[in-house]
């Protein structure tokens, strides 16, 4: 019966296998790191929106009766004229 004995794992077999399953699980938990941080970090392409221009402010007054509709048409005449030049 020297079937039992013959398929033996030499040496540099049970080397391989260990270095095998240590470098299998130093990849799983790399990814593992790696996607928690990416999924933990905040998103960098997402930016905060502008602020509203004067314009919008206007239409934002008129809209909540703030203001008339004569006095919005004057205030963005005004805005479109420029800086007031002071004599």
């Amino acid at each position: 019966m020297m079937f039992w004995y013959d398929h033996d794992v030499s040496g540099w077999g049970w080397f391989a296998m260990s270095a095998g399953m240590i470098l299998f699980w130093a990849l799983i938990i790399t990814v593992a790191v790696l996607l928690f941080r990416a999924l933990d970090r905040p998103q960098e392409h997402t930016r905060t929106p502008a602020p509203p221009s004067a314009e919008d402010i206007l239409r934002e007054r008129l809209a909540r009766g703030e203001i008339d509709e004569e006095e919005y048409r004057r205030l963005l005449n005004a805005l479109h004229a420029g800086p007031l030049a002071k004599p």
